[in-house]
């Protein structure tokens, strides 16, 4: 029987789940389908991929929504192998750009065609389809390898090779529910984090967890509770506000009544070896390595299996070479981009919560010894001080490093010290050498993977960000989103100052913690603290300002609680001024904000005690400063704009209503528009000489400054003119020529202007000229309603006007109600409100006061339509009070 033989290449993927949704055309339907595909995907556990994916669609959403104009289709796949997203428009005839083509068909910087050079940098595999009505574009992103199966138990090993832990080793068990919160918290967990049972039982595990927000990483805490095993490090803020970082690993389980839970294992995170499982190495197939065959070097001295993260090969690196030279301390450095520093990755023996991501220079001094670059024995540090920064005060005398080159290339340094002089000679030296020889190439490997994680996380973080900064022009708001944006995720603390002008001292004008316990403690600091200079020069600047005054608080805190000082009583306790020199103990730097060429602000990040920031954590900033700067300036001229607006747009109205005898008044004005106070519409009610008053209302055509212009000059000429003592028409004739002479920028207006008299029986005499406005309606006692006025041609059109005025008795009871078109003109669909609907409304007002009346009027053109009103409304009631009985 012949051998059957399957081709894999010709296998479909099989379909295992799918989810979709349709986005409108509309800018902010970008980020909704950001965080559709990315709650889809962490969903489906594949945080892996969820940046590279997020980035691919935002930019083929963006390219359908905002440059094609049409909706878009979001269809995510999941296969056996990875995912398959596809993102489809209504505009089939697009111009696409052609890999054959090469690079100079579409410009990286333009526009249109910019997410399928991502998809073919970022993507699997990638393509365009088209039907009559739509163009498909998808992309696939694989899954990255994993070594699967059961994990394998170490070989053993000689007691003084087995891991360092404490005396007693305290294994925390916590049980976390369905819904994430604590039902068993055991005595180790007490000892651990200081809290008792009572203190956390039925509380979540999220109100404890410090989880370590790194761009790149999409697993959150309340992710990996729902995962059915999960190993990590993160930390648990303990009882003293302090955070202890552990080694946690998570199962899922389920009771006898089928109800879900995790069981938490927690170990301190230096003890991590009591509960993290190695991955099994590749199978073999049971081949076994032939006697006498040489061992892989670098397996000699890695150990076998190798970790697959960087840090764990660097912290296994540290250690092995610290056990291979028999030391007391080994440390290793990587280099930066430009190698022209080295920064701390991995320690033993030394305080590596201090050191990590310290930097130090490549060349430290002149010579072979003072560059890192070269091999390296000091046999006494303290004949040379200074020789080693990194081991300051380390108590370590003797010091072989060596460098970590890659095609010559230098790429890290390591390093291993002991308590003693003379302990290392030039053969130590050469043993360390081919050590860091075999480790080079795998360094550099793993540091590449993590860097292009970091850069792909860092992509999508400032994607999200740009939007949310793009998506605000409020100035306070803006600030806010600042901070939040980087804490906790690229420092503990942000505090972002001012700058108003050239002339002016930067403000400090927002504060953020991650621990919110903090934030008054670190602002009181702050204001106590010179702020930094705001220099224009880019880039990362340390400022050592806060760190120093905190500790001097500390220092003279700790100095009156012993009575070694005397001094007026503090104005916080002991405890809450150690914890703010704790927060903000370590390393602070400052990127200056730079909008159009002038320096508006500083942008303030700082760490705890004796941390640092790693490189690619500072260019990220640096970005994010750029944006947010240009976010900042964007508000504060919008802010500024928007107030000179509303200043001129407030001078167009009247400042106040006068009180007439014997007749109520009411006036409500509605602007259309977001931020308008003013538009077209416009009203005014002024005293003209003793017992006399003028009112007005009027529609200017249009909008803008063109309509804000006319409308001032209607209503300046109106007040001057009838105190000058021309009648109604007079006013009106004078007014219009005064329109006709703005020339081109006239419009023609719609103007209700009458004059009243309060007569002593108790009524009103008014006398109206209506020019093209919506005659005013008169409400008697009997529930009537007459239009009190007759139609007369409107302003700024005609020459020559002849215009006649009308007289009007509002009797006790009677009111006059005068309003804007925005009212009759109200439309639902082909539906208006009209004349006769206003005065439907009207007929059921009778008894009311005047303000009644305008209220009812308001809500009843309101509720006519769902729609926000377009159009601006005006709405005046005079009503002339019942004379009460003797």
């Amino acid at each position: 029987m012949g051998e059957q033989i399957t081709d894999t290449r010709m296998r479909r993927p099989v379909i295992t789940a799918r989810a979709a949704a349709t986005f409108e055309p509309v800018g902010r339907s970008v980020a909704t389908a950001r965080a559709f595909v990315r709650d889809t995907l962490q969903g489906w556990g594949y945080a892996d991929i969820v940046d590279d994916a997020v980035v691919l669609t935002s930019e083929l959403v963006t390219n359908a929504v905002v440059h094609a104009g049409t909706a878009a289709d979001v269809l995510c796949l999941r296969t056996d192998g990875g995912v398959r997203i596809s993102v489809a428009d209504r505009y089939p005839e697009r111009e696409i750009p052609l890999q054959s083509a090469g690079p100079a068909m579409v410009h990286p910087d333009r526009e249109g065609g910019r997410g399928l050079l991502l998809c073919g940098a970022l993507a699997a595999r990638w393509g365009v389809e088209y039907t009559t009505a739509q163009k498909h574009v998808w992309f696939h992103l694989d899954l990255p390898e994993r070594p699967a199966g059961t994990r394998s138990a170490g070989p053993a090993l000689p007691v003084d090779a087995l891991p360092v832990t404490d005396t007693r080793v305290r294994v925390a068990v916590i049980q976390i529910d369905r819904g994430g919160c604590v039902t068993f918290w055991n005595e180790d967990s007490q000892d651990l984090f200081g809290y008792d049972p009572e203190q956390v039982v039925g509380k979540p595990l999220t109100d404890f967890a410090a989880w370590p927000h790194t761009p790149g990483t999409g697993t959150g805490i309340a992710e990996a509770l729902q995962l059915s095993r999960w190993e990590g490090s993160y930390g648990i803020r303990g009882a003293d506000g302090r955070v202890v970082p552990v080694y946690a690993s998570h199962l899922r389980v389920r009771d006898a009544d089928g109800e879900a839970s995790t069981v938490c294992l927690l170990v301190r995170d230096h003890e991590r070896a009591i509960l993290q499982s190695p991955q099994r190495p590749p199978a073999t197939d049971g081949v076994t390595p032939a006697e006498g065959r040489p061992a892989d070097p670098f397996e000699v001295f890695i150990g076998s299996p190798a970790p697959d993260d960087l840090d764990g090969l660097l912290q296994r690196t540290v250690e092995r070479a610290r056990d291979m030279l028999d030391g007391d301390a080994a440390y290793l450095l990587l280099a930066t981009d430009d190698e022209t520093e080295l920064e701390v990755r991995a320690s033993t023996g030394l305080p590596s919560a201090r050191q990590r991501f310290a930097r130090v220079p490549v060349e430290a001094g002149s010579g072979r010894y003072g560059s890192a670059r070269m091999p390296a024995v000091h046999e006494d540090l303290t004949a040379v001080p200074g020789a080693v920064p990194l081991l300051a005060g380390t108590g370590m005398r003797s010091v072989v490093t060596v460098p970590l080159k890659v095609e010559g290339r230098l790429t890290g340094s390591l390093g291993v010290a002991a308590e003693s002089s003379a302990r290392y000679t030039n053969e130590e030296a050469l043993r360390l050498q081919f050590a860091a020889d075999r480790i080079a190439l795998a360094v550099e490997r793993a540091r590449l993977t993590e860097l292009e994680k970091l850069r792909r996380g860092s992509l999508s973080f400032l994607v999200e960000a740009s939007d949310l900064l793009a998506g605000t022009l409020d100035r306070d708001q803006t600030l806010a989103l600042m901070a939040q944006m980087t804490v906790p995720t690229l420092a503990t603390w942000c505090a972002v100052y001012t700058v108003a002008d050239q002339a002016s001292e930067p403000e400090l004008s927002y504060v953020l913690h991650e621990d919110e316990d903090r934030i008054d403690g670190l602002k009181t600091l702050l204001m106590k603290v010179d702020p930094p200079e705001p220099v224009p020069t880019p880039g990362a600047r340390v400022w050592t300002a806060p760190s120093d005054a905190a500790h001097d608080a500390a220092l003279r805190t700790s100095l009156r609680s012993l009575g070694l000082e005397e001094s007026a009583r503090p104005s916080t306790g002991p405890g809450a001024t150690l914890a703010t020199a704790s927060a903000v103990g370590g390393e602070t730097v400052v990127l200056p904000l730079v909008a159009r060429n002038r320096v508006i602000g500083m942008l303030t990040l700082g760490k705890p005690t004796e941390e640092h920031f790693r490189q690619e954590i500072l260019e990220l900033a640096e970005d994010l400063s750029r944006r947010a700067a240009l976010a900042l300036d964007n508000a504060r001229l919008y802010s500024e704009r928007t107030a000179i607006s509303q200043s001129l747009q407030r001078s167009l109205l009247p400042p106040e209503l006068p009180d007439i005898p014997g007749v109520e008044v009411e006036v409500i004005y509605r602007a259309a528009g977001e931020g308008n106070e003013v538009g077209g519409d416009f009203y005014d009610l002024f005293p003209i000489r003793d017992g006399a008053y003028g009112f007005a209302i009027g529609d200017v055509c249009g909008t803008g400054p063109e309509a804000a212009a006319v409308t001032g000059l209607a209503r300046h000429a109106l007040r001057l003119l009838a105190r000058e003592g021309f009648g109604g028409p007079a006013v009106l004739e004078r007014l219009n020529a005064a329109i006709l002479d703005e020339g081109a920028r006239s419009r023609f207006l719609t103007l209700l202007y009458g004059e009243l008299w309060p007569q002593p029986d108790g009524s009103a005499l008014l006398k109206v000229v209506c020019a093209g406005h919506p005659l005013p309606l008169r409400l008697r006692q009997d529930g009537t309603v007459e239009p009190a006025a007759e139609p007369q041609p409107l302003l700024g059109v005609m020459d020559d006007l002849e215009l006649y005025e009308q007289t009007v008795t509002l009797d006790p009871g009677d009111v006059l109600l005068c309003v804007t078109d925005g009212v009759t003109e109200r439309r639902e669909g082909t539906r208006m409100l009209g004349d006769d609907g206003l005065t439907d409304v009207l007929t059921t007002c009778t008894g009311l006061t005047a303000g009644a009346v305008a209220a009812r009027v308001l809500r009843a053109v309101e509720r006519f339509a769902a729609e926000p009103a377009s159009d601006d409304m005006a709405i005046l009631a005079l009503r002339v009070p019942e004379v009460p009985a003797a």
